[in-house]
């Protein structure tokens, strides 16, 4: 049966709201998620949160009934609280109905296996939730095998970038590397890496990519380092016709992945 919790407070309470934060997220190995619609993504993909907080009046909703049974049955937790304590779980004014918790998992290199999709995406030095979010969600829009993370990027478990994900965060595999560790790993193997860069680079539509594909993509405002960029297969550049020199960094990731979609669905 569900516990109530009505206070601030309460211990609880306390440290779900604290996996906003950074910190507290790697100290504890926890990470928070918003909303019934992710909650769910993350139940059809077979993962469940060990916490899972809910006002009052969503329990009469089916699928937050059914999510709080499911959870239960797996050993977790259920708090039924107030919808003023889910606005402080979730830091917004009109929050979702539902929270949980859910525990991160291993993200290690070693983890991928590069042959289960034809389609990889790797990131470097992003910087902004949204778009790795986005990111994510393109890689599940286009069967991708799930993302890999190079050197200092945003946190894919922040609550920013799981909401921007809509769920992708539960359908992509996500992996986080050094570059150093990541070539040696990626030419152990098979898997052409395909970087996006503007000097010297072919227009995207140019070659015909190899499966499986590793689209690499650089910072939002530096872009790809220049000893990274000669690293690569190939690289490839999105003709800008208009003033505009670049597009958003999940937008050409976007363009980039359907490209390679086309290509292997010929």
């Amino acid at each position: 049966m569900p516990r109530d919790i009505t206070a601030f407070s309460n211990p609880t309470i306390k440290l779900a709201r604290s996996l906003r934060d950074k910190k507290h997220r790697r100290r504890e190995g926890l990470f928070l998620v918003e909303g019934l619609r992710i909650l769910s993504e993350a139940q059809d993909s077979g993962r469940l949160p060990e916490q899972i907080f809910f006002a009052a009046e969503s329990e009469a909703h089916a699928r937050v009934d059914g999510l709080i049974a499911a959870v239960e049955a797996a050993g977790g937790d259920a708090v039924r609280t107030t919808p003023a304590l889910i606005s402080k779980l979730s830091g917004k004014d009109n929050p979702q109905s539902v929270v949980g918790v859910f525990r991160e998992w291993d993200v290690s290199l070693e983890r991928i296996e590069r042959d289960t999709a034809p389609i990889w995406i790797v990131a470097q030095a992003l910087r902004d939730p949204g778009n790795l979010g986005t990111i994510l969600r393109t890689g599940d829009a286009v069967g991708a095998g799930g993302l890999i993370l190079i050197d200092d990027c945003t946190d894919p478990f922040s609550v920013e970038a799981v909401r921007a994900s809509m769920g992708a965060i539960f359908t992509q595999r996500i992996a986080m590397a050094r570059w150093e560790d990541f070539l040696p790993w990626l030419r152990g193997g098979t898997g052409q890496l395909i970087g996006t860069y503007l000097e010297g680079a072919v227009d995207y539509q140019e070659p015909r990519y190899e499966r499986p594909a590793f689209l690499l993509v650089g910072n939002e405002s530096a872009g790809l380092p220049a000893d990274y960029a000669a690293q690569c297969d190939i690289t490839v550049k999105i003709p800008m016709m208009g003033r505009a020199d670049s597009l958003n960094a999940a937008m050409a990731t976007a363009v980039m992945a359907y490209e390679l979609l086309n290509q292997f669905r010929r």
